[in-house]
């Protein structure tokens, strides 16, 4: 069952940013913590800079082309968001993008496969639909507010 989709680009176009991009992240957070776009790309941007680069890691977050998770816990934290897990180790996909398996009031920014999106009261708010028409796993999802 395909959820309600609602077209939001998070602010990005007002913010003067054009083309086609890699940034979710800043997008969902955007959206579903009521941030201006501009101020939560800076901020990934920023803490970016303090993050080290590895054998396994390329190199640091972009707010445009994607952001590590240790950067997104840092941009969770500092807007107070709870993580509730949906998913573990060998439990395989338990909730789908999907209104009947998905919180029904409140804001939160949900994790999944290469994409986070935000879910507004029971509505998938993106630049596009990304549920897989309801088959899309959640991984988890933050709580804001």
């Amino acid at each position: 069952m395909k959820p309600p989709f609602q077209y939001n680009d998070g602010g990005r176009s007002a913010a003067g940013y054009q083309g086609n991009t890699g940034d979710c992240v800043c997008r969902a957070i955007s959206i579903a913590a009521r941030v201006p776009y501009g101020e939560v790309y800076e901020t990934i941007n920023e803490l970016a800079k303090s993050e080290r680069k590895g054998k396994r890691k390329r190199g640091v977050s972009s707010a445009r082309s994607g952001v590590y998770r240790t950067t997104c816990m840092k941009v969770m934290q500092r807007l107070g968001a709870v993580w509730h897990p949906t998913m573990g180790i060998g439990t395989g996909c338990r909730v789908h993008l999907r209104e009947d398996e998905l919180p029904k009031q409140g804001r939160y920014i949900l994790s999944l496969s290469k994409h986070w999106a935000a879910w507004i009261d029971g509505v998938l708010h993106d630049t596009h639909d990304c549920s897989r028409e309801g088959t899309r796993c959640v991984y988890g999802y933050w709580r804001i507010g």
